[in-house]
């Protein structure tokens, strides 16, 4: 099962995947090209050349899990479209919408960007004030 937590981020490769790519080739794609650290229980979305599959690799706490998708009709978004990075962030409502093939993921925002540390910390030294 995937945590919904508020303290997971979802990351997308903003390139094409070779879908043939299991743990160790998905994980080395998240940690060299998109310099993150998988381990911290973040969500990792790749997408393949023909948008039919998509996966989804996460750290549970004890394990790699490795959540594949192939859709019946229809495409997956193209994420890499008009991106200039290595990857992009999505929300947790966001990658829910890509999984269920929703082609306006990633041709434009559609949740408000997330909380920094320097917004929380911001936000918890207002309310100790008062």
């Amino acid at each position: 099962m995937i945590a919904q937590l508020s303290t997971v981020r979802v990351y997308a490769m903003a390139s094409s995947v070779d879908m043939r790519k299991g743990f160790e080739g998905l994980y080395a794609l998240a940690t060299q090209q998109m310099g993150r650290e998988v381990l911290r229980g973040d969500l990792f979305l790749f997408v393949g050349q023909t948008r039919k599959r998509a996966k989804v690799l996460y750290f549970d706490g004890t394990g790699l899990c490795l959540l594949h998708k192939r859709l019946s009709k229809g495409l997956f978004a193209a994420l890499w479209r008009d991106s200039q990075t290595p990857h992009l962030e999505l929300s947790q409502t966001e990658l829910q919408l890509f999984l269920e093939g929703s082609e306006a993921i990633g041709r434009m925002p559609l949740s408000p960007p997330s909380l920094t540390d320097s917004d929380l910390h911001r936000f918890s030294s207002k309310s100790r004030r008062r």
